[in-house]
């Protein structure tokens, strides 16, 4: 294996505001592919705190909604909408963005276009009070890795951050 962190084999996606929502500009394929224009709406804050170095979730407001009771009830990546009730999602903060693989898989040969540089792990990570498995890559590629190591959040911001689920990786502890 490489000695090194991963890196990743984009650019910075333009970046567009509409009202309250990101647009972004994303070059896929090269120049034959084009840039594909995708719009975050609601979902914009969650990549707004990836590019302060924050990860936010989602969370159902409704009392009577089952997903509400739960002991982990925050979703990452985040909904807009309970997929349970319906019922608007608040915007929370994970604290303190470190868990443990939940699984993984060590990627050797990406497809075309793949944006992360080979080889890496890419990671499932269980964070405490988030009721969903969030995807990831992991930055350090020089170590064996096994489920349940203890990983955190790292954040590509400013002028490094690429507008996408790419700016949040995760590194062993």
């Amino acid at each position: 294996m490489s000695h090194h962190i991963v890196k990743l084999n984009t650019t910075p996606s333009e970046l567009n505001v509409r009202e309250d929502a990101w647009v972004i500009e994303w070059p896929r394929a090269g120049a034959k592919g084009g840039n594909h224009h995708h719009t975050y709406g609601q979902l914009t804050p969650y990549f707004k705190a990836l590019n302060e170095g924050k990860l936010l979730g989602t969370r159902c407001t409704n009392k009577k909604c089952p997903t509400s009771d739960a002991e982990e009830k925050i979703w990452v990546p985040p909904r807009a909408d309970c997929p349970d009730c319906h019922a608007r999602m608040e915007w929370v903060e994970v604290e303190k963005p470190e868990g443990t693989i939940y699984t993984y898989t060590y990627v050797e040969r990406g497809g075309y276009g793949l944006e992360i540089e080979c080889p890496y792990y890419q990671i499932d990570v269980r964070l405490p009070g988030v009721c969903t498995i969030v995807k990831g890559y992991l930055l350090n590629r020089d170590k064996k890795i096994k489920i349940g190591d203890k990983v955190r959040a790292r954040f590509r911001t400013g002028k490094e951050a690429t507008h996408t689920c790419l700016d949040l990786s995760w590194e062993l502890v």
